[in-house]
């Protein structure tokens, strides 16, 4: 077992349960196909990295069956928490205890991440004076944490899904002494507006990052 684990959170790809702020422009059917590629092209990413061990905390229950077909070799750990706080902290306690001595949680909403952020987060988190590291998105939240420890202040109580999760998980890290590393920022994909600069994006990206996900545009205009 390596040392390190990054972990995709992850949902099942299911019609009416999956990005549903992308209904409209996108049926719900289409919504979850193309988070579908969002999950297969993160998880081709993750694969390749080196120096973690991959894995995925997925939800609900029975979407297993989906993640040991398409992510083999993955340790796959299911989600557990009434909201993202308490499913992020019960992630790290999970991999942490496994013996990992750092472990890293990413979204599944970033198809067009360049890898080699993932790559940095990983070296940062080996770094035995970093304590956190954070990935900012431009929405005020983050699209990756990574600890060597788990703090469960980090989590508990948050404003999730608000602009002030980032700040706030940097003051809190600050006020109990910790050490932070930032990655670039990056952003997700949520709303209509976001499909667009992830068409945008993909043009400007390397021609095999996020091949699934162009393909679910391609064949929208063929």
């Amino acid at each position: 077992m390596m040392q390190f684990a990054v972990s995709i959170m992850a949902k099942a790809p299911r019609a009416g349960e999956v990005k549903t702020r992308l209904c409209p422009p996108l049926s719900t059917n289409e919504a979850a196909e193309l988070y579908r590629c969002f999950l297969l092209d993160k998880i081709e990413q993750v694969r390749t990295l080196t120096k973690a061990s991959p894995a995925i905390a997925y939800t609900p229950d029975e979407g297993r069956t989906f993640f040991e077909e398409f992510a083999p070799g993955f340790v796959l750990l299911p989600q557990r928490g009434a909201d993202l706080g308490f499913r992020l902290a019960n992630n790290f306690d999970q991999l942490l205890g496994m013996g990992y001595q750092g472990a890293l949680a990413i979204d599944s909403d970033t198809p067009t991440l360049p890898t080699h952020f993932l790559e940095e987060a990983v070296d940062l988190i080996a770094t035995p004076t970093i304590d956190l590291v954070l990935g900012p998105s431009d929405d005020g939240g983050y699209y990756l944490i990574g600890l060597r420890k788990l703090y469960g202040e980090l989590f508990e109580k948050m404003a999730w899904s608000t602009a002030d999760v980032m700040p706030e998980t940097i003051g809190r890290a600050e006020a109990k002494g910790l050490k932070v590393a930032t990655l670039p920022l990056w952003f997700d994909v949520d709303t209509a507006e976001d499909l667009e600069r992830l068409k945008a994006s993909l043009q400007n990206a390397q021609e095999d990052a996020a091949r699934h996900t162009r393909r679910f545009f391609k064949e929208r205009t063929e």
